[in-house]
């Protein structure tokens, strides 16, 4: 009878999950390229937006910050507002991403601060 010889699978253990971690880290680093021109200028916008409004809630409408966070329009959870009342302005930030800040002008309302890029 004649012997077959089988194959010994050579390979290390465990190294299809090296291929199966490199195809997910490429899966993500080509995501965050597709997507990081989108996510920045929908950021600016919320951060811009948000600071805007909440300043002029807080400062011309005389309500109280937490209140005004309140009316923010859906998609805006991200967005948090902190309030200097000594310079009378509104910070809206995206946490590690994006901020931006409206100071009140008397006779103006709020204006955004120039933007530092």
């Amino acid at each position: 009878m004649a012997k077959t010889s089988r194959r010994r699978n050579r390979s290390k253990p465990g190294g299809a999950w090296k291929w199966i971690a490199l195809f997910v880290l490429a899966a993500i680093v080509a995501a965050w390229y597709a997507y990081r021109v989108p996510v920045s200028g929908y950021s600016s916008a919320a951060t811009a937006y948000t600071a805007r409004v909440a300043c002029s809630c807080h400062f011309v409408g005389g309500r109280e910050l937490g209140d005004c966070a309140k009316d923010k329009i859906s998609g805006m959870e991200m967005v948090m507002l902190s309030a200097d009342e000594e310079a009378k302005s509104v910070t809206a930030s995206i946490p590690l991403v994006k901020s931006d800040t409206a100071t009140y002008r008397e006779g103006y309302g709020c204006v955004l601060q120039e933007w530092q890029g």
